[in-house]
């Protein structure tokens, strides 16, 4: 697992991914409430992947993306 380290710039407070992984066809994220979800691109599209691992390798704007888009994930644990 990579380290997420963001702090939101309009908030200032820390982003609630704390960490991910990724490969070609998907990315799993690690959340500061323990949670994992797992999205691939049958899960939820290869453009929501690309974005999501841009802004991992980024360290900004993860959580929000996440958020705002919904992307379907593929599990849950």
């Amino acid at each position: 697992m990579k380290i997420y380290s963001n702090i939101s710039s309009s908030t200032g407070k820390p982003s609630g991914v704390k960490g991910y992984e990724y490969g070609n066809d998907f990315i799993t994220l690690y959340f500061t409430s323990g949670a994992v979800y797992s999205y691939t691109c049958g899960s939820c599209g290869s453009d929501h992947i690309e974005n999501m691992k841009i802004l991992a390798d980024e360290q900004s704007g993860l959580n929000t993306y996440v958020t705002k888009n919904k992307p379907p994930f593929a599990s849950k644990y």
